[in-house]
Formats: structure tokens, C-alpha cells, sequence
């Protein structure tokens, strides 16, 4: 999920209340979050989704109710804080490449921000 202009400023101010309402939105559906990350600008999240609830039902649930929690909490003008769409993949690689890769963004995120900045 990313935030849809990619303010970073919010996110920095706003990343344990994002957490928690996350969680707090996962527990109630039934969904386990294996493995998680906060980055600035968007999160990672490896969920593991009861058979009986579709991928696409329930990151639209999680990012439109997440939203609008935040907006509600945070009073921001409007309620388009995230962008449209998602990643997701239910096959291919196994669970601990997939924490590993989820664990070691923020380094990689980190670097490129550095070699950006540099040129």
C-alpha cells in the first residue's frame, strides 16, 4: 500500500497510529500479518488471508477503512490519503524469502535514497 502523493512528513508523524490501525483492522477480519514494514511512504505487508476472503476484497477493506481511520484521527481535509491499487502475489516464492525481502527495504530504500541524492 502507498500513501498517494507519497507525503512522507505524514508518515513519519503518523507511523504508530498506521500500525496500529492496521493490526487493529487485520484482527477483526481474521487475517494474521506474518511480517510487516513501514517505510515512509508506503508499507510491506505478508498477510496470511482466510480461504473464504478474496485477496482483492480484502486489501479494498484495508486500505478504504485504514483511510479513512487515519483521516478521522488525524482531521486531514480530505480522504484520498491512499493511492489506488496494490501489489499482491499468491504464488511463487516461499514465506521466508518473502519476510527477507520485506525486512531489508528500508536498507535498499535507504541506499537508493542516498545514490539519488548524490547526483
Amino acid at each position: 500500500m502507498i500513501s498517494k502523493y507519497r507525503r512522507k512528513n505524514r508518515y513519519n508523524q503518523l507511523q504508530k497510529d498506521i500500525q496500529q490501525i492496521i493490526q487493529d483492522l487485520c484482527q477483526w477480519k481474521g487475517i494474521r500479518i506474518v511480517e510487516g514494514n513501514m517505510m515512509p511512504d508506503h508499507v510491506y505487508l505478508l498477510l496470511s488471508i482466510l480461504p473464504q476472503c478474496s485477496v482483492s476484497s480484502f486489501m479494498g477493506y484495508l486500505k478504504g477503512k485504514s483511510a479513512m481511520m487515519i483521516v478521522e484521527r488525524c482531521k486531514f481535509g480530505n480522504r484520498n490519503f491512499r493511492a489506488t491499487g496494490y501489489v499482491a502475489s499468491t504464488v511463487g516464492l516461499n514465506t521466508a524469502t518473502i519476510q527477507k525481502y520485506i525486512r531489508e527495504q528500508e536498507k535498499q530504500d535507504q541506499k537508493e535514497d542516498s545514490l539519488s541524492r548524490k547526483e
